[in-house]
């Protein structure tokens, strides 16, 4: 299974056909990664699906997207998360669950299909949500869980945010950290215990 998603991956071409009017730059959507998939997983003979679930991470909820490939030889699905702003100036309750949802099916298709997309987090949707989102301290418990259980490098993540501990992520390192973590693939449950940081 893992060869045929390679194969994809490495035939998947996704233009970017949105406009981020902030950055003044293209990006792609979800909608766009499913219209270069959809062919290239037909050809191979796998079903792509997409999942939306409600999960508690520390003392928030988040919006959990899962992309998954089904075939005769298996299944491989990776998960991504964006969190619901308390309240969005001008988005009823369904639009702003909408666009985290648009935001983490985004990013689980990233991580699923190898795109890297760390640049175009800023889009139309991520800049508007942002800006009329209440600061709040970091949830450094939530961060954790991220590490805990995403495939990640601990030591190449510490030292390419020249950090010590969780902890020491201020300001918009720490949001760009957690959205990184959000597109990477999750760990096998055995592997879980054994990778555990502490605070």
């Amino acid at each position: 299974m893992y060869k045929i998603l390679g194969k994809i991956q490495n035939e998947l071409k996704a233009p970017k056909g949105q406009y981020n009017s902030f950055g003044k730059y293209k990006y792609r959507s979800a909608e766009d990664i499913l219209t270069a998939a959809k062919p290239l997983c037909a050809e191979n003979g796998v079903t792509l699906t997409i999942s939306d679930e409600i999960v508690l991470i520390g003392d928030r909820y988040y919006l959990k997207a899962t992309a998954t490939i089904t075939g005769e030889k298996g299944t491989i699905e990776t998960s991504a998360f964006a969190r619901e702003p308390l309240s969005l100036k001008g988005q009823s309750e369904s639009q702003i669950t909408g666009t985290a949802s648009s935001y983490a099916r985004k990013y689980s298709l990233n991580g699923l299909f190898a795109i890297d997309d760390t640049k175009d987090a800023d889009t139309d949707e991520f800049h508007n949500q942002a800006a009329n989102t209440p600061k709040k301290k970091p949830d450094y418990k939530a961060l954790q869980n991220l590490l805990d259980t995403k495939v990640v490098d601990i030591k190449a993540f510490f030292d390419y945010y020249k950090i010590e501990k969780i902890t020491d992520l201020k300001g918009e390192d720490f949001y760009k950290a957690t959205s990184a973590l959000m597109s990477k693939p999750d760990k096998k449950k055995e592997d879980i215990k054994k990778d555990q940081i502490e605070l």
